[in-house]
């Protein structure tokens, strides 16, 4: 039986969320790993578990919760995925994009999308944000991108400009949301490894030299359906650890934990500003 559409799975779900909500969100955020205590802020909360979702995928990584939570947060009405699907699982591409079609649909015209990252930059510490300027999709360059499959007019445009794909706009409030909260930051380029292995130090100095200056497992699909969507994008990384260190997935909860409530305060100053 041949699947359905991507944009009929896609409305199914949204049309679901704002049933349950009944309002629309402006704002869509998906929270790394560690990353999602801001779910905990949500003023009036409605908690969705993803397997409650239409056509939602499954998570199977310790520090995703896999919550959909709904309601206000300074001032704005927003969605919060609390945990994403990585490519890693053995997910589609589509399936991790998923999720963020699913915001777009709903009504959000902006994304903000955070992420546990390894510095690149060996002047860079743990806890310190760096504000995404642009990426290198590598696994979507080598060919699994989340566009990849039959066109679907309905999802935006098949060929589009990813130029400029990380709002300067919003990356400006994060700046001075950055500086109000104290939160030592920067700003450079996040690179998309397929994972789940760490990089080996060769693999380090080929990225430094390709450019970036963080790298992780997701968020490079979840903007490129936003951008096809039409949405502003305002990417986040919190340094876990630096790239090469012997740190596990366990050392980045930690970090995560501990340092998840200097991003959280971060996202909430720049929601203040565009409630303003």
């Amino acid at each position: 039986m041949r699947e359905a559409p991507v944009a009929e799975r896609v409305e199914e779900a949204s049309r679901h969320l704002l049933g349950l909500a009944g309002e629309a969100p402006s704002v869509g955020l998906i929270l790394g790993s560690g990353l999602s205590g801001l779910a905990g802020e949500v003023e009036g909360p409605l908690s969705v578990p993803y397997d409650r979702i239409p056509n939602f995928p499954e998570l199977s990584v310790p520090g995703h919760e896999g919550l959909a939570v709904l309601g206000r947060l300074e001032g704005r009405a927003v969605a919060i995925m609390a945990g994403r699907p990585h490519y890693y699982e053995g997910r589609l591409m589509a399936e991790v994009a998923f999720p963020t079609r699913v915001l777009a649909r709903m009504g959000a015209r902006t994304l903000v999308v955070t992420n546990a990252a390894g510095g690149l930059d060996p002047s860079w510490a743990r806890g310190d944000i760096m504000i995404l300027a642009d990426h290198i999709n590598l696994v979507g360059m080598a060919g699994p991108n989340p566009l990849r499959g039959r066109e679907e007019p309905e999802l935006g445009p098949r060929f589009f400009s990813m130029a400029g794909a990380y709002d300067e706009g919003l990356r400006e409030r994060a700046w001075r949301a950055c500086e109000e909260e104290g939160a030592p930051c920067h700003e450079g380029v996040y690179a998309m490894v397929a994972g789940p292995s760490l990089e080996t130090p060769a693999e380090i100095r080929a990225l430094r030299t390709l450019g970036a200056d963080a790298v992780g497992m997701s968020t490079a699909p979840e903007v490129v359906a936003a951008r096809q969507m039409g949405l502003r994008v305002l990417g986040l990384s919190l340094i876990t650890n630096l790239a090469g260190s012997t740190a596990d997935h366990e050392d980045v909860l930690a970090a995560g934990k501990r340092f998840g409530p200097r991003m959280a305060a971060v996202v909430r100053a720049v929601l203040r500003e565009l409630a303003d």
